[in-house]
């Protein structure tokens, strides 16, 4: 598989531009009352597929993310309804794009990279840290938008807020700002007490809480560990 590389990496690519496109499509052609959710979440692949191709440092994480989201949303639907071909489809091809982009050698290529490791100051344990954080919050990605943007959410501005603070906490993630942290543990608070108010999509609500309070996690014993050695004032 070390030799695969490139060919491992295109693959993943080709099938993340696929659902990108899927998806965009849906956006045009779905009732307008989808099409915000719908286009936004391609835009979430388009992300993905410039990532791997452009070879950004957390480019594997946010895919491999996105992979794991749709595989277990596969898994979840076919749950409910049975071995649908479609739903069968859905799961295999998200799983291939996490397992095309795992292993030590892809790595190499992203995150296995010294020059942003050199200018973040991070080891392979800090490192380590990042991906899993990246991964769980780029699964929650796509609950997050369903969430705020579902024609049927009863108060569509308060859905905006864990949204907002979300992909503000990704994004302060990959810069290495400890406010993402706070940014994204907040939004897992915020989306779990709306998903207790009212009963659309509870269940996708709080599983978008729960990666990202899961994301959080990672970085909670270095942060408890810097607080407790700083004198009290």
């Amino acid at each position: 598989m070390k030799a695969l590389v490139g060919e491992r990496r295109a693959i993943a690519a080709a099938v993340i531009s696929f659902y990108g496109f899927i998806y965009l499509l849906l956006g045009f052609s779905a009732p307008p009352e989808w099409a915000a959710a719908l286009t936004a979440i391609a835009a979430l692949y388009g992300v993905a597929f410039f990532g791997v191709v452009a070879g950004w440092f957390w480019g594997r994480w946010y895919a491999q993310g996105i992979g794991y989201w749709g595989l277990v949303t596969g898994v979840l639907g076919m749950w409910q309804i049975g071995p649908e071909p479609i739903l069968v489809f859905l799961t295999a091809s998200h799983g291939v794009i996490a397992l095309l982009l795992s292993g030590e050698s892809m790595a190499a290529g992203f995150d296995g990279r010294n020059d942003w490791r050199s200018k973040f100051h991070l080891d392979d344990l800090g490192v380590n840290r990042l991906g899993k954080s990246v991964v769980r919050a780029a699964m929650s990605l796509p609950i997050l938008l369903m969430w705020a943007l579902a024609p049927t959410q009863p108060n569509q501005l308060a859905a905006f807020v864990p949204l907002a603070l979300g992909t503000a906490g990704v994004w302060a993630l990959l810069r290495m700002r400890t406010w993402g942290l706070l940014a994204l543990g907040s939004s897992a608070v915020v989306v779990a007490s709306q998903s207790t108010m009212t009963n659309h999509v509870a269940p996708m609500a709080l599983a978008a809480a729960a990666l990202l309070a899961s994301a959080v996690v990672p970085f909670a014993r270095p942060m408890v560990r810097v607080l407790m050695q700083r004198p009290l004032a």
